[in-house]
């Protein structure tokens, strides 16, 4: 498993990180035991959660649930010190998360301690913003987003907050890195220049969406990626599942992410579906599982810092982390060039 240093800081994490979203709904403590121990077994030693999980569905009867499981696992194994952990604090708009509010310098604080006591430690090794506050394209909002609307002042007053919160934090020794997630690149640089100018902690990583289907990292935060040493945290790697090919034809299996939510957060329309069928296509041609390519995929561009997998059973997991000893051929490369060329954002 390839190590991979985590911005400018002096962590190094698994290219592949286990994802944990479904922890608590649709997968019991048990087999989430069991997948935190594969997964460790394979070389993986990143995992990613956030006090929202878990996600299918989203509700206030599970919310926090999946950082409870993960804190037994913890105290259970004894294997804090084998694990870089990663959680998030929400952004607004969910009544039942402190009733909705943007998140503020005393909001932040109040969620990390809340997230230390339920994965039982006493400190993260990466925090991460979950959304900012201001607004943002990600979750489908690209049809729709428009930061005209954003007021300039209270945006740049945010930022400045979250980091001097975030800095009181780091100082306590209950953080040791930040990262941004579903950010564009004039908050992350914000974040970057803010930090430079007031000697606050660096942003050293982004979580966005990034697979075969989504492909927006490609630009101008790849650029950001490449002079500023933050990378990508990739998250839906498979695109909710749908590069699979699971969901091919209309299909929609008992106990899958289609079949709980329906259109997975937006995804699984119709545009899909051509693209998804020749990537799977391609991978069966070539003897790969189609889960297996679409992450090995994630893991050939320069700008990704660890792949978020997600896996609602042990024989998905296994596949997913097979990508890690998975070299795509040039070939192989170039089919899918010419197929994003001709499907450029289907989703």
């Amino acid at each position: 498993m390839k190590m991979n240093r985590l911005g400018r800081t002096d962590i190094h994490v698994s290219e592949i990180c286990l994802g944990t979203m479904t922890w608590g709904s649709q997968n019991s403590e048990a087999e989430a035991f069991q997948q935190m121990d594969y997964a460790l077994e394979r070389g993986v030693n990143f995992f990613d959660t956030a006090e929202l999980y878990p996600t299918t569905p989203l509700s206030k009867e599970t919310y926090g649930n999946t950082e409870e499981i993960i804190g037994n696992w913890l105290k259970s194994t004894g294997k804090r010190d084998q694990v870089v952990l990663a959680t998030k604090v929400a952004g607004p708009g969910r009544p039942y998360i402190r009733e909705g509010g943007p998140i503020t310098g005393a909001s932040l604080r109040e969620a990390l301690d809340a997230s230390l006591s339920r994965l039982k430690t006493d400190y993260v090794d990466l925090y991460q913003i979950h959304w900012p506050n201001r607004g943002h394209f990600h979750f489908r909002g690209a049809w729709s987003y428009n930061p005209y609307k954003q007021d300039r002042a209270q945006a740049q007053h945010d930022i400045a907050e979250i980091l001097e919160a975030i800095s009181d934090c780091v100082k306590a020794g209950k953080i040791r890195a930040i990262g941004l997630s579903n950010e564009t690149t004039w908050g992350t640089q914000t974040f970057l220049t803010l930090a430079e100018q007031k000697g606050l902690p660096r942003v050293a990583s982004i979580q966005n969406e990034y697979n075969l289907l989504y492909r927006h990292y490609d630009l101008d935060l790849a650029e950001l990626s490449h002079h500023e040493d933050v990378g990508l945290l990739a998250y839906s790697p498979l695109a909710g599942g749908i590069l699979s090919g699971k969901y091919l034809g209309g299909q929609k299996p008992a106990g899958s992410r289609g079949a709980i939510n329906g259109d997975i957060g937006g995804r699984l329309v119709p545009q899909q579906e051509a693209p998804t069928r020749a990537y799977v296509e391609l991978a069966k041609t070539h003897g790969i599982a189609p889960s297996t390519l679409a992450v090995a995929f994630c893991l050939t561009r320069p700008f990704m810092a660890s792949a978020i997998i997600g896996a609602t059973t042990m024989a998905q997991l296994k596949v997913n982390i097979d990508a890690a000893d998975l070299t795509l051929s040039e070939e192989i490369l170039k089919e899918i060039a010419k197929i994003h060329r001709e499907y450029p954002m289907p989703i």
